[in-house]
């Protein structure tokens, strides 16, 4: 009776095993559940970086926008900032925001100036614009349409210049 039970118990052990694994595999592991998509992008109004004064979201109404929320401290930021740096000199059309999460000023206006990234760059000193997108970490891209509606959320580095613009392109 023991070795019945024992059995039972092992089957049922390596039975949950392989459903797990099987429900893991097929599936973007970088894919996270986004409920703000569909949604109406959160406002904002805060600090521009590149020159005096403040920016709001609403300044863009009617243009795609694309949002980077990015650090000095990550590594995995400066990989993908080519990227985002060429996609913003190939399309003229959609807006393109760098916000700094987590980091100072200082550091932040440093980098920006020894790269001389060519778009919008804002300071976040609170992060309240990050909350308020749901951010978790650094970097986190969101692609918003014309309409001011989150079409997408990416929370990982783009290193592939081709594979961006096709996201781009869903907002156009």
């Amino acid at each position: 009776m023991n070795r019945v039970v024992g059995a039972i118990i092992a089957l049922s052990v390596v039975g949950f095993v392989v459903f797990v694994m099987a429900k893991g595999f097929g599936t973007d592991p970088h894919a996270v559940p986004f409920l703000m998509a569909g949604k109406p992008a959160p406002a904002f109004t805060i600090k521009r970086l590149d020159r005096e004064g403040e920016i709001s979201l609403k300044d863009f109404a009617g243009k795609p926008v694309v949002i980077n929320f990015w650090a000095t401290w990550c590594g995995p930021c400066k990989y993908e900032q080519p990227v985002l740096d060429l996609a913003s000199r190939q399309f003229k059309d959609v807006v393109f925001i760098g916000i700094v999460f987590e980091d100072t000023e200082a550091n932040t206006r440093k980098y920006l100036q020894d790269t001389g990234t060519p778009y919008i760059h804002l300071y976040d000193p609170k992060s309240t614009v990050a909350v308020d997108y749901g951010v978790s970490g650094v970097p986190e891209t969101y692609f918003i349409n014309r309409q001011g509606i989150i079409v997408k959320k990416h929370i990982f580095p783009f290193n592939d210049p081709t594979e961006f613009a096709e996201q781009v392109r869903e907002i156009l």
